[in-house]
């Protein structure tokens, strides 16, 4: 069987996308290289009114499901390293606690922990994460357990704000 790295090609959109625009393809920590390329994307998000941002983050959603099936399909295995589109949207729906709250979107603080604990709780998988990431396939469950870490790291990234005086 071919080395799935070598199906991947840049110059197809959905292996792009999936790759997080080559981000993925990192030999070391793609996942979290993957996150930190979506900061800049996050960064332009953010400008947009709450209510453009939300539907944005919903479309990349569902999107997703389709950029991550193809591009694993294609790869011949489940939710290859490679494959950070995920990583993209779950990071952004973390995020979402700065729009929502009208925070500043320049004050570091908010990013840097926004990145650490969502990267937390994609790494770790506490549950429902993992049993989901275990139990749902496909580009539905490439996405679904990345969606549901970064819920829970957008309500932990509002309690520490809170408890730490940011808010």
């Amino acid at each position: 069987m071919p080395n799935p790295l070598s199906l991947i090609s840049l110059k197809n959109p959905w292996h792009l996308l999936a790759t997080g625009f080559g981000s993925g393809l990192s030999p070391v920590v793609p996942g979290t290289m993957g996150t930190l390329a979506a900061i800049p994307l996050y960064l332009l998000l953010v400008q947009l009114p709450l209510s453009w941002y939300v539907i944005v983050v919903i479309a990349a959603c569902l999107v997703g499901v389709k950029i991550c099936q193809v591009t694993s399909t294609d790869m011949g295995v489940h939710d290859h390293g490679s494959i950070v589109w995920d990583e993209f949207v779950g990071f952004w729906i973390t995020m979402l606690v700065v729009p929502v709250f009208q925070l500043s979107a320049t004050d570091w603080k908010w990013l840097i922990t926004g990145f650490i604990l969502f990267r937390f709780f994609d790494m770790l998988k506490p549950w429902p994460i993992g049993w989901l990431d275990k139990r749902v396939h496909g580009g539905v469950g490439i996405m679904l357990d990345d969606i549901v870490a970064g819920a829970m790291a957008g309500i932990a990234l509002y309690l520490v704000g809170k408890y730490a005086g940011w808010m």
